[in-house]
């Protein structure tokens, strides 16, 4: 059937068209339909409806929406300023608005309800997980040890800057002493387990809501990764670092804790016959690289996939650890606690730390505080040239261990290809100059 245009016949309006009744897109202004179809579309958030039938038949459709599931390019999160408190993962409203409900209920006479694990005890859901998070966290620092023996990895003596490749990158941007008179050129040295992934360590407690740490006694408690003390608090049994399982619920008025179940001195560790907990399996020193062998050229890719299916199960456990655990760190400088509240120990340096005793702000942390991503600069051509800081915006990024898996046979996972700029073409250093 054709259809005739009524558009000389129906006056422009901003409101509904009739049924039945076809639209002349050709002849209307091009300009005053786009804001037509907008208006209409606010009219109708959820259906739209065909203006076009005979017999004044009404059919209606799904407006269809376009699901990009990742950005085409995006930027990494930029880089806080030395000289501000970082900013609360959790707007102040709600911490403020959380004080005040306390407050009330403590001048009511009423105690704080608390549930797991606020209140001391266990979740039970969430010791699978953290069962989970240690395997993983196992499997990525030998999947690791073992994959830097196939691919090199440079970390600049100087300052924190890694790189993964064959040779260091030639983009001038050391920030470490003395900078100026090596005109910001790096000094590249043999990289670790420790420099691909970033030993963030937290203090050990037996009891995490007993006394609190103070800057005296510090040198009591062992330091281990942050993310192996939050699995312990959630019921990951290690012979070695042994927490206490309460089986009442504390209870606590205000601010004020008034049923804490008696403060216990921390016991001595029971050496472990289990072999499944080795702590050199938990920690990310040096050594590891020495105590594992090179693995065979046709295992590598398989041995890159594992490792960073490892990663990415250890960040996505402590994610959902942390939505229940309290996890604490320091909005001046990169120290972690697990805990309900942050240590005493005067060891800030950061931002106007004299005013503060060299205490710590503590306020609650983010997965990337304590599972730092690391960023290094992606090389898509390993054998290939150097990077250069002439063309440094067209590089993209990637943390450290994707990026060693990735050079390692490993898959691209999709939520890092956005920011590793993989459909961007590098042009020549004489091109460049030419990009818009």
């Amino acid at each position: 059937m054709q259809l005739q245009s009524v558009s000389a016949s129906i006056p422009w309006s901003w409101g509904t068209p009739q049924k039945g009744v076809c639209l002349g897109f050709l002849e209307l202004n091009p300009i005053k339909f786009k804001f037509w179809y907008q208006e209409l579309q606010l009219n109708r958030p959820s259906k739209a409806r065909t203006f076009c039938g005979a017999g004044g038949a009404d059919r209606e459709y799904p407006i269809l929406k376009r699901s990009v599931p990742y950005p085409q390019n995006i930027d990494l999160p930029p880089i806080l300023s030395k000289k501000k408190k970082k900013p609360y993962p959790v707007p102040l409203k709600k911490i403020q608005q959380a004080a005040r409900a306390d407050k009330k209920l403590f001048e009511r006479g009423i105690e704080k309800p608390l549930e797991p694990p606020k209140n001391g005890l266990l979740v039970p859901d969430l010791i699978p997980v953290a069962y989970k998070v240690v395997e993983a966290w196992k499997v990525l620092i030998q999947g690791l040890a073992q994959l830097l023996h196939v691919v090199p990895a440079h970390g600049c003596s100087i300052c924190s800057e890694v790189h993964v490749g064959q040779t260091g990158h030639r983009i001038q941007d050391c920030q470490g002493p003395g900078n100026v008179h090596r005109r910001s050129h790096h000094t590249w040295v043999k990289a670790s387990v420790n420099d691909i992934l970033l030993p963030m360590e937290a203090y050990h407690q037996y009891d995490p809501f007993g006394r609190r740490i103070k800057h005296e006694t510090r040198f009591n408690y062992d330091r281990i990764p942050a993310a192996v003390e939050l699995c312990i608090q959630a019921g990951v049994e290690v012979p070695e670092y042994p927490s206490r399982r309460r089986t009442k619920p504390i209870r606590i008025l205000g601010k004020k804790v008034i049923d804490l179940g008696g403060f216990v001195e921390d016991p001595k560790p029971i050496p472990s016959g289990d072999s499944s907990y080795p702590l050199l399996q938990l920690d990310t020193y040096m050594g590891h690289i020495g105590q594992f062998s090179a693995p065979a050229a046709s295992v590598v890719p398989t041995l890159a996939q594992e490792t960073l299916n490892a990663y990415e199960t250890v960040r996505w456990g402590v994610m959902k650890l942390m939505q229940k655990y309290s996890v604490k760190a320091c909005g001046y400088c990169p120290e972690v606690h697990v805990g309900p509240w942050g240590h005493n120990a005067k060891l800030c340096g950061e931002f106007k730390h004299q005013w503060r005793d060299g205490k710590h702000g503590w306020q609650d942390a983010t997965v990337d505080e304590v599972v730092p991503p690391n960023y290094v600069w992606h090389v898509r051509d390993p054998k290939g040239p150097s990077l250069r800081g002439a063309l440094k915006r067209f590089y993209g990024k990637a943390p450290a261990v994707v990026e060693v898996c990735i050079q390692a046979g490993a898959k691209v996972p999709d939520i890092y290809k956005p920011m590793m700029r993989l459909d961007i073409v590098i042009p020549d250093s004489e091109e460049a100059g030419l990009v818009v």
